[in-house]
């Protein structure tokens, strides 16, 4: 792809962005993933045999334990809630870099505490608890971009 259609094509996704065309996204990213996916290039390597690739006893070992339940996690299946990012942005624990964050691992939630900041373009989001809740996990790390529908925390809902 030239510079000049890599310039149009970020325009455009950049407008279809501001607009909030979120499926007109997902085509142009699946159009270009698809023109990529048939690149001479990228066939060669899906051809590349992957018995070349040698597991180590080690990782051999840990891919051989079981899945555990989400009920030896401390949730179960039936009060088990995990919160999505509903935006693509940055994720932040606390309100500052030197403020307590705003939820940690065994804290309650009520419906409508804060649980973390994404930012998306520059405008600071508030998300908030939809549910009563205990956090079990949290999924991701301050400072880490996010993708809409990502799991950010894993709570059991009281």
């Amino acid at each position: 792809m030239d510079k000049i259609a890599m310039i149009g094509l970020f325009t455009a996704l950049q407008h279809m962005t501001e607009q909030g065309d979120l499926n007109g996204v997902n085509k142009v990213v699946n159009t270009v993933l698809h023109n990529l996916h048939n690149l001479p290039n990228v066939q060669a390597m899906q051809n590349v045999q992957t018995a070349q690739i040698q597991p180590s006893a080690e990782n051999a070992a840990f891919a051989a334990q079981p899945l555990q339940p989400a009920a030896a996690l401390g949730a179960t299946a039936s009060n088990a809630s995990g919160v999505k990012s509903p935006m693509v942005g940055v994720f932040y624990a606390s309100s500052s870099p030197d403020a307590a964050p705003f939820v940690r691992i065994g804290d309650n939630v009520q419906k409508g505490d804060v649980l973390c900041i994404l930012e998306a373009m520059k405008l600071m989001n508030e998300i908030h608890a939809e549910k009563d809740g205990k956090i079990v996990d949290i999924c991701v790390k301050n400072g880490d971009l996010v993708e809409y529908g990502q799991i950010m925390f894993k709570m059991e809902i009281t």
